[in-house]
């Protein structure tokens, strides 16, 4: 190929990506010949300029470092030649951040050098305050291809010059991530959208796009510009319903709302797209099938949406889902509702804890992030805990999840996606492991609904434990086995297996004052139950619709937290289409009970606890 053919290759396999980012096509035939040159020319055309401040006094906002046009004629936003190529000095992902430190060459004490930190401290103060500094340098970056993991953000630390470029909310300069294809590496392209002199400083917004709303664009801007939300409210709100319309799919709803007789003389004939129901559902009253037209009962793990066609088109035919269950599986939503259960007051004046006790505190970093940091604040100011786990709205496993009490690293997370901030549980009740000493773990309960009008659900009697494999303390937060309880779907990660009737026994030994029939459970059963009341208590899209063909099975997850001296259940999340391989292969029978429960109204009450009459 000519050097036009590759060009003309060049556009064709960036252009969308060029054009997102919003990269003038003036600068694109450079941009091509300096990657193809590897041409990092920017210092012809800038220099780096170290701030001093009087006696030492600088705040940790204020710059470091100021990246200062050099060029003699100045940078034009109408030469083509005034794009540049940055390097990145670090590319990480956020759990081996740390150990990367330890085990680069000269990377700890280059990251010092541009985060203005003294080099001469020891190594692990060195290591600590990087880790701290690094969120107010660091940009991110994802794929959009590839599995779940692939496309997790990455986070990277820009060379000394990127690293220069300081705030404006008038900025001369726009730096943009960049994906070349060719070879797979990212570059950070800089280039001019004002003209700028000799002298000037390069400056770029880092909340760039966020303009709508100042108090928030404020707020997203505190790792660079200082400011206070002390005296910004706190409380929340419930949305109206085009919030929880947002983004979701609509629903058609059922206009036959009669109750389905079902015809117990024959086998119900069950289409399932899960693998565990086909192999586990061997009740003589059901009958696996792989024709999809001849089911009675539709078992999808994809969301289903169309329930008004299938009332009218398959009235007797039953469906795994009712429609607008995304307010109990999308994690803001479910806090949205939760909070319909406070009562009389929406926290504690002394502690700031809100309301309900069993539903950790949770801010939208979207839609709540003023709130956010004025709650952060007011607890900083009373000493209180503040490590918050920040998770994505609609993914589980852990992914893209973060522990933290560093408000910068917060703060840097509404920009890889949307997420929720929750307070984490700093003093969990824990479990001694023989093998390894006191640490974390969460309780799974199988929740059965069968019906909104009236309110019917069941909790499976079998629970489920998980537990982390180190133990705990209020540190080390990117240890993923010491903070995190989910072991089964990573090799390196062994999980411990215990089951329910064990368990009971060995809380028996351990915890003698706080029985788990008696005392745990009660209080683990009545969440469960005030969630589903919350969750029924709104019309759609503000709640779980009526649906006489619906039926679910969720998995409910929940901690336990020591609070003056009681143990106090924290619901955690709510799965859509849980994972049951661990529940058919410890229990044989599971899907023949949920089944029989569901369809044929046989709620053994040794399977099954009824959640709409527990007291």
């Amino acid at each position: 190929m000519d050097g036009i053919d590759l060009f003309d290759t060049f556009c064709t396999t960036h252009k969308l990506q060029l054009e997102s980012y919003g990269v003038p096509q003036l600068f694109w035939k450079i941009l091509f010949k300096k990657i193809q040159n590897q041409i990092y020319d920017a210092g012809l055309a800038f220099q780096l300029m170290q701030v001093e401040y009087e006696n030492g006094e600088r705040h940790v906002t204020e710059p470091i470092w100021k990246l200062i046009v050099s060029a003699e004629k100045g940078i034009s936003v109408d030469d083509s030649n005034n794009i540049y190529l940055i390097d990145h000095a670090w590319t990480y992902d956020v759990s081996s951040a740390q150990q990367n430190l330890i085990q680069v060459p000269g990377l700890l004490n280059r990251m010092c050098v541009l985060m203005g930190i003294n080099t001469e401290a020891d190594e692990q103060e060195k290591i600590e305050n990087v880790l701290n500094e690094m969120w107010r340098y660091n940009q991110s970056y994802s794929l959009n291809y590839g599995n779940i993991e692939d496309r997790m953000p990455v986070w990277y630390i820009m060379d000394e010059v990127g690293s220069a470029i300081n705030h404006s909310d008038e900025p001369n300069f726009r730096a943009v991530p960049f994906l070349y294809m060719l070879d797979g590496v990212i570059y950070t392209l800089l280039f001019p959208i004002k003209d700028s002199v000799a002298g000037d400083e390069v400056t770029r917004d880092f909340a760039e796009g966020q303009t709508k709303c100042p108090e928030k664009r404020c707020a997203l801007l505190l790792p660079w510009i200082h400011s206070t939300f002390k005296d910004e409210n706190f409380d929340q709100s419930e949305p109206d319903a085009d919030y929880f319309l947002t983004g979701h799919i609509p629903e058609s709803l059922p206009k036959n709302l009669d109750t389905i007789r079902i015809d117990t003389s024959r086998k119900l004939k069950v289409f399932s797209e899960y693998s565990y129901v086909n192999d586990y559902l061997t009740d003589p009253a059901f009958e696996v099938t792989d024709n999809r037209e001849e089911a009675d009962i539709l078992w999808l793990v994809s969301h289903y949406k169309t329930y008004e066609e299938l009332n009218v088109s398959l009235p007797h035919v039953f469906i795994n889902q009712f429609p607008y269950e995304n307010v109990l599986t999308t994690k803001d939503l479910l806090s949205i509702i939760c909070r319909r259960k406070a009562t009389d007051k929406l926290y504690d004046p002394d502690t700031l804890e809100t309301y309900p006790t069993w539903l950790p505190t949770t801010y939208n970093l979207s839609t709540e992030l003023v709130q956010f940091v004025a709650y952060f604040t007011r607890r900083a100011e009373k000493n209180l805990d503040n490590h918050w786990i920040c998770k994505p709205w609609n993914l589980a496993r852990g992914l893209d999840t973060h522990i933290t009490n560093n408000l910068y690293h917060i703060l840097r997370l509404p920009f890889t996606g949307p997420k929720i901030a929750q307070k984490y549980i700093a003093c969990p009740v824990l479990y001694n492991r023989p093998d390894i000493n006191q640490v974390k773990f969460d309780i799974r309960y199988v929740v059965l609904l069968k019906s909104v009008k009236p309110l019917r659900v069941y909790a499976y009697a079998n629970f489920f434990l998980r537990f982390a494999n180190q133990s705990f303390a209020l540190n080390n937060f990117n240890t993923y086995e010491q903070h995190f309880t989910v072991m089964n779907y990573t090799e390196e990660n062994s999980l411990f297996h215990m089951k329910c009737a064990d368990f009971i026994i060995e809380w028996e030994n351990q915890y003698p004052d706080y029985s788990w029939r008696t005392y745990v459970e009660p209080k683990i059963l009545s969440v469960l139950r005030q969630v589903f009341e919350a969750a029924v208590a709104q019309p759609p899209p503000k709640g779980i619709a009526e649906s006489p063909q619906s039926r679910a099975v969720y998995a409910a997850d929940l901690m336990l937290e020591w609070r003056d001296n009681e143990m106090q259940p924290k619901l955690l999340e709510i799965n859509f289409t849980p994972d049951c391989k661990r529940a058919c292969e410890y229990y044989p029978d599971f899907y023949n009970d949920i089944f029989k429960c569901l369809f044929l109204d046989i709620d053994n009450p040794e399977v099954f606890h009824k959640l709409d009459s527990v007291e």
